[in-house]
């Protein structure tokens, strides 16, 4: 099984945004880089796309769903200040199913859950490094648990 770890694309700065940040959208560049993360995971067999509650996140997933026929899910285990422990029982809930996914979170919850996963054991062969619109491919074999994991750059890098 894998899981696709994505932190959502490009949504500007937050003090420029007037409303909830909750609501901040994709700026152009960010929907650019959703639409090459689409083109990018379109062929990985995804069954199943998760997001965090959050618009931009929600945004970023929403091409690929719309190439793949899925609906993106939202789940407040992903949301902003959430924590990676919490993104992890959704992930553990989603490899019992066997399906690859792909989760979509933010800058804190991202690297929180790469460290669990690292401290846990799950082989890194990159660098932990976690900028907008950047994939995590997380494997998981059988019962061993998340195994290994790689890096995949933001679109365009």
């Amino acid at each position: 099984m894998r899981l696709y770890l994505v932190r959502h694309a490009h949504a500007g700065n937050r003090s420029a945004w007037d409303g909830p940040d909750h609501d901040r959208p994709l700026t152009p560049k960010g929907r650019a880089q959703s639409a090459a993360i689409a083109a990018e995971l379109a062929g990985a067999g995804i069954s199943r796309l998760v997001s965090s509650p959050y618009t931009r996140c929600v945004e970023t997933l929403v091409p690929l769903g719309e190439q793949l026929g899925l609906d993106v899910g939202t789940d407040g285990r992903l949301a902003e200040g959430a924590g990676g422990m919490a993104g992890l029982e959704l992930a553990a809930a989603l490899r019992k199913g066997g399906d690859a996914a792909v989760l979509c979170s933010h800058g804190d919850v991202i690297p929180e859950m790469l460290r669990l996963l690292q401290h846990d054991g799950t082989r890194f062969k990159d660098p932990l490094v976690w900028p907008k619109a950047s994939t995590w491919v997380v494997t998981a074999d059988g019962d061993a648990g998340w195994t290994k994991a790689r890096y995949l750059p933001p679109p365009g890098r």
